[in-house]
C-alpha cells in the first residue's frame, strides 16, 4: 500500500510570474537621458598649442575644419554651425572659404535673414563693395518684406557717397509699399541732400500710399517749416477733401485751424473750427471744443466765446439724446438753447426729430412730457414764427397721433381751441371742443367749454353744456353748484333751487357736505330761514354729524329773531340727547364744548350749570397692541372720556359717594347724628359732586383697560361688594339707628 501512494505522488504545479505592467514605466529617452547623466568623467580640453611652421598650422586647420563639418553633418539645418564655420574661417584669413560655408548654408535656409546680414557684413568688413552689394540685392530680391537689408543696403551706399544709388534702393523698396517709417528714412535722406522737391514728391507719393490723418498733417508741417504757407494751406484742404464728412476726424480740424492761428489767420481759424463742430460726430470733438475754447478766449470777444460755450452745450444735448432719445427733458433744453440762437431751420429741423420719438407704450403717464414737446413746437410756431398755418397741423397731427380711446389730454384740445379763437374762427374752435367732447369726455374739457361761452356771454349754451356735464358726471358736486351759482347770478331763482333739489337727492356724490353747506348757504341768502330749518332737519336725517348740529345751532342764533337762543338751546340739547348713544366720544366733547360757548355769551348761571354737569372726565388708559397677524405688538396710552350721565358710569359713582361718606364717618364718628340732621335737601348733589371729584382724582393715575370687559366688569363688582360689606360693617358698629337710615337714604 505504501508502495502505491508512493508511485503516485500528484506533482509540483509552478507558480504563475505576475506579468502586470510595472508601475514605474521606462521609456527609451529615459534611458538615454541617464546614461548621458552618468558620464561622470569630464574630458579635459586639449591643451593651447603654439604652431611654429605652415604644416603644424596646416594640421591645426584640417582637424579645425574636419570637426565643423563633423558638426554640420551631425545636424545640417543648424544656422549657428554655419555661422562658427564661417566666422572662424574669416578668421583664418581664407575669405573665399568663408564665401563657401555661407554659400553652402543659404542653400540650406536661403530665407535665414541673420545669415545674409552676417554674410554681407562680414563683405563690407573687408571693403568687397561690390560683393557686398551682390548679396544685398540678392538678398532683398528674396527677401523683400525684410526692412533690415533695405535700412543696411541704403546705409551702405549712402556712407560710400553714392546717393544716387541709395535713392534708387529706396525707389526699388517704395515699390513694395513698405511701412511709414521707410518712407519718413527716404524723406529724411532728401532733406539731409536739401532735395526739398524731391521730398514734397515722396510726400505726395506717402499720404497716398498710407492715407492717415497724421500723414497728412506731417505733409502740411513738412511744407510749413520750408516757409511754403500756400502749399502747407492746400495741402490741409486737400486732406479735408480726402477724407469728406464721412470720416471726418477733430485731430486733422484742429492741427489746421492751429496752423492759421500761428499765420494770424484767426479768422480762417474760426470758421474751420465752426465748420468742424457742424460736422463732426459730437462724441469725438471734446479736444475740438477745447482748442476752440482757447482759441477764443485768447482772439475772440464776448460773443465769439459765449458761442463756445452754445456750441459745446449743443454738442452734450446732442450726446444726451442720442444716448436716450426718450429723454424729454434733455430735448427741452436743447431746443431752449436753439431757440436763443435764432437758427429758425434748426429749431425745426429738432423738433422734427424730438416729436418722431414716440412713447413705446399707451399709457399717460408715458405721454405726459411727450405731449409738451408738440405744444412748445406749436407755441413756437404760433409766437415766434408767426405761421399760423404750420401751427394749425402741428395742433391737427398731435391730436391724431393721441389714441383718444385710452387717454387724451384736455391740454392740447383747449389750446387749439383758444388758438382758433385768437385766429377770429369761433365756429372752428366751437367745432374742436364739440370734437373733444364726443370723442373724449372729460371734466376739464367742460369746464374749458363752459368758461369759454361764459366769456362770450352765451348763457343758453352754457345751461346746455352743463346739462351734457352732469349727465357724463352726476357725482360731480362742484358741477351742480356752478350750475346753480350761474342760474342765480341770472336771477332764476327756482330754477337754481330746483339744481340744488336735484342735486341732494342724487345716488352717489364725491363731497356731499360741500353740496349741503352751499344750498343752505344759498337759502340763508335768499333769507329763506324755513326751508334752510328744513334742509337741516332733512340733513339731520341722513347724517348726525356734531358739525351739522353745531352749525344748525349757529344758524338759529344768527338769524336774531325772537327766541332764537331758545331755540338754539334746544337743539343743542336735541344734538346731546342724539349723540349720547355714539362712540365718538371726541364729538360729544365737541358739542359740549360748543354748547358751553353758546351758554357763557346767551345763557345764566343755570344753564350753564347743566352743561358743566355733563362735562367729560379726562383719564389716561392703557391698551394692547395687535399687528396684523395677530401678534402683541406691547401696548399704548390713550386718553378716554367718562361721561357723568353714562349708565355704565353710575355705579362707580355711587360706590365712590359711598366710601367718601364712610371715610368723612370714620374721622368723625362722634358728631355723626349732628351731621346727618344738618343736612339739607341739597346733600344729595353735594356729595355726588364730591364723588365725581374723586373720579376725577382716582381716574387721572394709570391703570390697564383690559380687552376682556366680563372680567373689568365682575372684578369692579368684586370690589363694590367688598367695600359695601365693609362700609355697613363699620356703620353697624360705630352709628345708631338714625344715622344708619341716613346712610342709607345717601346711598
Amino acid at each position: 500500500m505504501a508502495s502505491s501512494t508512493a508511485k503516485h505522488k500528484v506533482p509540483k504545479v509552478a507558480k504563475v510570474k505576475n506579468r502586470m505592467p510595472a508601475e514605474v514605466q521606462i521609456t527609451a529617452e529615459q534611458i538615454l537621458r541617464e546614461a548621458k547623466e552618468r558620464e561622470l568623467e569630464l574630458v579635459p580640453p586639449p591643451p593651447k598649442q603654439k604652431i611654429t611652421d605652415p604644416e603644424e598650422l596646416q594640421e591645426y586647420r584640417l582637424r579645425k575644419r574636419k570637426e565643423f563639418e563633423d558638426n554640420i553633418r551631425k545636424n545640417r539645418s543648424s544656422i549657428t554651425n554655419w555661422i562658427k564655420y564661417a566666422g572662424w574661417e574669416e578668421s583664418q584669413q581664407e575669405i573665399d572659404r568663408a564665401r563657401s560655408v555661407y554659400e553652402r548654408a543659404l542653400d540650406v535656409d536661403h530665407r535665414n535673414i541673420t545669415l545674409w546680414l552676417k554674410y554681407a557684413e562680414m563683405e563690407m568688413k573687408h571693403k568687397q563693395i561690390n560683393h557686398a552689394r551682390n548679396i544685398w540685392d540678392r538678398a532683398v530680391t528674396i527677401l523683400p518684406r525684410a526692412k533690415q537689408f533695405w535700412y543696411k543696403y541704403t546705409y551702405m551706399e549712402e556712407m560710400l557717397g553714392n546717393v544716387a544709388g541709395a535713392r534708387q534702393v529706396f525707389e526699388r523698396w517704395m515699390q513694395w509699399e513698405p511701412e511709414e517709417q521707410a518712407w519718413l528714412s527716404y524723406i529724411k535722406m532728401e532733406l539731409r541732400y536739401k532735395e526739398v522737391e524731391r521730398a514734397r514728391n515722396i510726400y505726395e507719393r506717402f499720404v497716398i500710399c498710407h492715407p492717415e490723418i497724421k500723414n497728412w498733417t506731417r505733409y502740411a508741417s513738412f511744407e510749413e517749416h520750408n516757409n511754403y504757407v500756400s502749399s502747407a494751406r492746400k495741402v490741409y484742404e486737400r486732406a479735408v477733401e480726402f477724407f469728406g464728412e464721412e470720416h471726418m476726424e477733430e485731430k486733422l480740424y484742429v492741427a489746421f485751424a492751429k496752423f492759421e492761428e500761428r499765420q494770424k489767420e484767426h479768422e480762417r481759424a474760426r470758421v474751420i473750427y465752426k465748420y468742424a463742430l457742424d460736422k463732426i460726430p459730437k462724441q469725438h470733438a471734446e479736444e475740438l471744443f477745447k482748442s476752440y475754447t482757447i482759441h477764443e478766449k485768447k482772439y475772440g470777444d464776448r460773443a465769439g466765446i459765449e458761442d463756445v460755450i452754445v456750441s459745446k452745450r449743443r454738442f452734450q444735448y446732442e450726446e444726451e439724446v442720442k444716448a436716450n432719445p426718450s429723454n424729454y427733458d434733455a430735448w427741452f433744453d436743447y431746443l431752449r438753447l436753439l431757440e436763443t440762437d435764432g437758427n429758425e431751420d434748426t429749431v425745426r429741423e429738432i423738433y422734427e426729430r424730438a416729436i418722431a420719438n414716440v412713447p413705446p407704450a399707451q399709457e399717460k403717464r408715458l405721454w405726459r412730457r411727450y405731449v409738451y414737446l408738440w405744444i412748445n413746437y406749436a407755441l413756437y410756431e404760433e409766437l415766434n414764427m408767426r405761421d399760423m398755418e404750420r401751427t394749425r397741423q402741428v395742433y391737427k397731427a398731435c391730436l391724431d397721433m393721441m389714441p383718444h380711446k385710452k387717454f387724451t389730454f384736455a391740454k392740447v384740445w383747449l389750446m387749439f381751441a383758444h388758438f382758433e379763437i385768437r385766429q377770429k374762427n369761433l365756429s372752428l374752435a366751437r367745432k374742436i371742443l364739440g370734437t373733444a367732447i364726443g370723442k373724449c369726455p372729460k371734466d376739464k374739457l367742460f369746464k374749458g367749454y363752459i368758461e369759454l361761452e361764459l366769456q362770450l356771454r352765451e348763457f343758453d349754451r352754457c345751461r346746455i353744456l352743463y346739462q351734457k356735464f352732469l349727465e357724463f358726471n352726476p357725482e360731480n358736486c362742484t358741477t351742480w353748484m356752478k350750475f346753480s351759482e350761474l342760474e342765480s347770478i341770472l336771477g332764476d331763482i327756482d330754477r337754481a333751487r330746483a339744481i340744488f333739489d336735484l342735486a341732494i337727492n342724487q345716488p352717489k356724490l364725491d363731497m356731499p357736505e360741500v353740496l349741503w353747506k352751499a344750498y343752505i348757504d344759498f337759502e340763508i341768502e335768499q333769507e329763506e330761514y324755513e326751508r334752510t330749518r328744513a334742509l337741516y332737519r332733512c340733513l339731520l336725517q341722513r347724517t348726525q354729524h356734531v358739525k351739522v348740529w353745531i352749525s344748525f345751532a349757529k344758524f338759529e342764533l344768527s338769524v336774531g329773531a325772537e327766541g332764537c337762543v331758545e331755540r338754539a338751546r334746544r337743539i343743542y340739547r336735541d344734538a346731546s340727547k342724539a349723540l349720547r348713544d355714539s362712540e365718538e366720544k371726541e364729538e360729544r366733547l365737541m358739542l359740549l364744548e360748543s354748547w358751553k360757548d353758546f351758554e357763557g355769551e346767551c345763557g345764566d348761571e343755570e344753564s350753564q350749570a347743566v352743561v358743566r354737569k355733563q362735562m367729560p372726565n379726562k383719564v389716561k388708559r392703557r391698551r394692547k397692541i395687535q399687528t396684523d397677524d395677530g401678534s402683541d405688538a406691547g401696548w399704548e396710552e390713550y386718553y378716554d372720556y367718562i361721561f357723568p350721565d353714562d349708565e355704565s358710569n353710575l355705579p362707580n359713582l355711587k360706590l365712590l359717594a359711598m366710601a367718601k361718606q364712610w371715610k368723612l364717618k370714620q374721622k368723625e364718628p362722634n358728631d355723626d347724628k349732628a351731621h346727618d340732621e344738618e343736612e339739607g335737601p341739597g346733600a344729595q348733589e353735594e356729595n355726588t359732586a364730591d364723588a365725581q371729584r374723586e373720579a376725577e382724582q382716582y381716574n387721572d393715575e394709570d391703570y390697564d383697560d383690559s380687552d376682556d370687559s366680563s372680567s373689568s366688569s365682575s372684578s369692579d363688582e368684586e370690589e363694590s361688594k367688598t367695600r359695601t360689606s365693609q362700609s355697613k360693617g363699620a356703620g353697624s358698629k360705630k352709628k345708631s339707628s338714625s344715622t344708619s337710615d341716613s346712610s342709607d337714604s345717601d346711598g
